[in-house]
């Protein structure tokens, strides 16, 4: 067999075993609560038990974050076990034979000496400084650690999804946060229930240590009268019990440590001994202040040991101090290389060639409304945006850019798509902005400004005159909420701008996870993806969701092979997707609307001109300033009804009116026969005519 094929072998065979070494080691230990163990396999395990805790503990001080020993939950509640079953086991050995091991033997003729007592009472401070400093001090910080994770989860999702929506972040990202935050609540939540293992396991320690001596020393009396007297017994029993207490107390501080260094690791970012040297001696004032309090202290009290401290405390502060101006000067030439660098190579601009699709600039008096550690919510809201954007017109709304503008005014911002400015406003920050209904009245004092998305007329009031204004009928909007509308509605008006081939093809592939036969019907074969973005462009510019796309797909297949105009096919799919189009635009069972003379429908399609690249109208001047007329006295005539005003036009002909109404209204709706649903009732009111 090649050497290859050998490796390969015998490593799936290491890891065969591997697998299977937890479940092995459980049951062993629960064999252990039952069965004898004889006295050498006790030492052996004893010492299997102290390295693994040491490695244990070792290995919680070198991590530079909790998540790396992820599994430190179920190492305690294994080791614990495992040191439950060997004290159970030395048990058996000192209550029925009066011995248990060398090491036990070891451990307490090494500590007690010739002396019980001293043994004894070395041995319950180990066991109090366990139970009462470390144990509970290691159980506290768990418990709180896992409430505060807890608490903290839902404020780090939206950190994520703002960081998501504004760029700074990609959706792998993202995703590997989300998961690592997880993480974070499944450990501590673990490590909150595992401490009480810990917690209890030294109360254990404490009951089977006086089981040991009570029951050791009955045993001993019982079993050698008249042999031994009554202080040997004791004094035999008493250090059994001591070496068997301190071979499986000590592993249990290790691993109360290990507990303690694990959940106060929240924050760090690297191990315990670069956080300790770093942080407490990283200043060297703070080291000659101490210094200087040694050298007074030495004129009290023992001098020599202070003045060695002092010295030592002086030159480490020397050092740092050294060591601080190394850093700033290879900070400085690193400066100077980097500035040289870039005079050198002026051609480098890649990366100021990109530009953000939408750009939210801020004067720096409104900053704090976007910076979260200042109150401010906007970067939130923008997630609100992002799933309002998807649900309403089923388009993937590019990462907002926010940035600061210190040459517009302090309390302006700044909308802009592709790095052109497109909207700009002025806030009056601590003020409300209170818009006025029809059915109210009631004249309210104070700043009389315009309303920035759809120009109506409002105020500028106070924050004390926002109940009244409400009272009073007034809609009232805080600073941040004038902003994301502003934003929101922005966006819509230019939502087709943001429609390119990337963000089509991410549509596409998505479809086709769930509808893999319409997309392959229709893409390549039949359109390709520059033609399906045309279309797409052209739905979202009138307002249009192309939320159901595979309505829009199924309908370009279907027409594709007669007509490559976007144009018409843009029709086609207005109409397939007429009854979401009428229930967008007419909200009410019985609609009043404007319709088109069928003479200008007439004049409209004898004017159409044909090109190989589609068609346009052609109409004499002087005849679009007489439908323009007659059109602008139309929809004045529905606004004074407080009305919506729609236009009403042949399938034909509808695109093309549409069209000529741009310049002059271009917010106007204008809608053919085939995209009315059925059940609505429609009267016109108005008719657009050439006289």
């Amino acid at each position: 067999m090649p050497p290859n094929k050998q490796w390969s072998g015998g490593t799936a065979h290491l890891a065969r075993i591997g697998n299977l070494a937890a479940p092995i080691a459980l049951v062993v230990i629960v064999i252990g609560f039952i069965v004898p163990v004889p006295e050498f396999a006790l030492d052996l395990l004893l010492v299997l038990n102290i390295s693994v805790t040491l490695i244990i503990m070792l290995n919680t001080v070198f991590i530079k974050n909790a998540l790396e020993m992820s599994s430190f939950p179920s190492i305690l509640v294994v080791t614990t076990l495992f040191r439950l079953m060997l004290n159970i086991a030395a048990i058996k050995l000192i209550l029925g034979q009066g011995a248990a091991g060398e090491v036990i033997k070891g451990f307490g003729g090494y500590v007690a000496g010739s002396n019980v007592v001293l043994g004894f009472v070395i041995f319950a401070v180990i066991m109090i400084v366990n139970f009462l400093v470390i144990t509970r001090g290691s159980e506290r910080v768990a418990e709180v650690a896992a409430r505060f994770t807890l608490d903290a989860m839902p404020g780090k999702q939206m950190a994520i999804d703002a960081d998501l929506n504004t760029g700074l972040i990609t959706e792998e990202e993202a995703k590997e946060r989300r998961r690592r935050i997880q993480r974070e609540s499944d450990f501590y939540g673990s490590m909150d229930g595992a401490s009480k293992f810990v917690k209890n396991d030294a109360i254990a320690g404490i009951l089977i240590t006086l089981v040991n001596i009570i029951g050791g020393f009955a045993m001993g009396w019982m079993g050698n009268a008249g042999q031994m007297d009554v202080g040997d017994i004791f004094e035999r029993y008493t250090l059994l019990t001591i070496g068997a207490g301190l071979v499986t107390q000590i592993p249990a501080v290790m691993v109360s440590t290990a507990t303690s260094v694990i959940v106060t690791r929240a924050g760090a970012d690297s191990n315990l001994s670069e956080d300790l040297l770093g942080q407490m001696f990283a200043n060297r004032n703070v080291m000659y202040i101490a210094s200087a309090t040694c050298v007074a202290l030495s004129f009290f009290l023992p001098r020599a040991f202070f003045l060695i401290v002092a010295a030592l405390l002086a030159l480490i502060g020397y050092m740092l101090g050294r060591r601080q101006k190394d850093v700033i000067k290879r900070e400085e030439i690193t400066i100077q290389e980097s500035e040289a660098d870039e005079i050198r190579n002026p051609e480098n601009v890649v990366n100021i060639l990109s530009i953000d699709s939408i750009t939210l600039e801020l004067g720096y008096g409104i900053l704090p409304l976007v910076v979260a550690d200042q109150g401010g919510d906007i970067s939130d809201r923008v997630v609100i945006i992002r799933r309002q954007l998807a649900m309403e017109f089923g388009m993937i709304m590019p990462a907002i850019r926010f940035l600061d503008n210190l040459i517009i005014g302090p309390y302006e911002y700044m909308i802009k798509i592709r790095d052109v400015e497109v909207a700009r406003n002025e806030l009056l920050l601590d003020h409300y902005m209170a818009i006025r209904t029809a059915d109210v009245e009631e004249e309210l004092p104070g700043i009389k400004t315009t309303e920035p998305v759809f120009g109506v007329p409002a105020i500028w009031i106070t924050e004390g005159q926002r109940d009244m204004a409400e009272m009073l009928g007034y809609t009232v909007y805080d600073p941040p909420t004038i902003i994301v509308t502003h934003l929101i509605e922005t966006i819509k008006k230019y939502a087709h701008e943001f429609m390119g081939r990337q963000q089509v093809q991410q549509l596409i592939d998505n479809l086709k996870q769930e509808y893999p036969a319409v997309v392959d019907e229709l893409v390549p074969k039949l359109m390709s993806l520059g033609e399906i973005q045309k279309v797409l462009r052209n739905l979202l510019k009138e307002g249009v969701s192309i939320r159901d796309l595979v309505t829009i797909l199924e309908t370009l297949a279907d027409h594709a092979g007669t007509t490559q105009d976007p144009d018409m096919l843009t029709e086609y799919v207005r109409q397939s997707l007429g009854r979401a189009i009428s229930k967008r635009f007419i909200s009410e069972q019985r609609c009043s609307v404007i319709t088109l003379d069928p003479a200008l429908e007439q004049t409209i399609m004898e004017s159409l001109q044909q090109t190989q690249q589609g068609s346009f109208l052609s109409l004499d001047p002087s005849v679009s300033n007489a439908v323009m007329g007659s059109l602008v006295t139309q929809v004045q005539k529905m606004a004074g009804l407080n009305q919506q005003p729609i236009v009403l036009a042949s399938p034909v002909v509808r695109l093309y009116f549409k069209r000529m109404t741009e310049q002059v209204i271009p917010d106007l709706i204008v809608l053919s026969y085939n995209e009315i649903d059925p059940g609505l009732e429609v009267q016109s009111i108005g008719m657009v005519s050439l006289r």
